[in-house]
């Protein structure tokens, strides 16, 4: 599974606590530009707690969209907004499928 940013220290039934009282797991996605290619992607897992703004957290990857995600002809100007409404809504909820991973990772022996 990739690094979750947010959760450092937590063990598995604290986060599934703060999860049954709103914390929730989010990627930001991010699109570049450069004339003919564009990229749009979503690397890392980031926790938000309870009554944290993810908007926040994604700003970074909302400015850098709109800096240098226009440039690219034509997918900058479709995957620019794309991004841009994923991280304005708070980011792409993955809380469902990194809870199952968590908890199968808490349930198998050390090893």
């Amino acid at each position: 599974m990739a690094k979750i940013n947010g959760i450092e220290g937590m063990s598995y039934s604290q986060l599934a606590g703060e999860v049954q009282t709103g914390g929730k797991f989010v990627v930001f996605e991010y699109c570049i530009s450069v004339l003919i290619m564009t990229f749009k992607r979503g690397l890392a897992i980031y926790y938000i707690k309870p009554g944290e703004s993810a908007l926040a957290k994604g700003l970074p990857y909302t400015l850098l969209s709109l800096i240098v995600g226009w440039w690219g002809i034509p997918w900058g100007f479709i995957y620019t907004p794309m991004a841009l409404i994923t991280n304005f809504g708070g980011g792409k909820n993955v809380t469902t499928e990194v809870m199952a991973s968590l908890r199968r990772a808490a349930q198998s022996p050390p090893g």
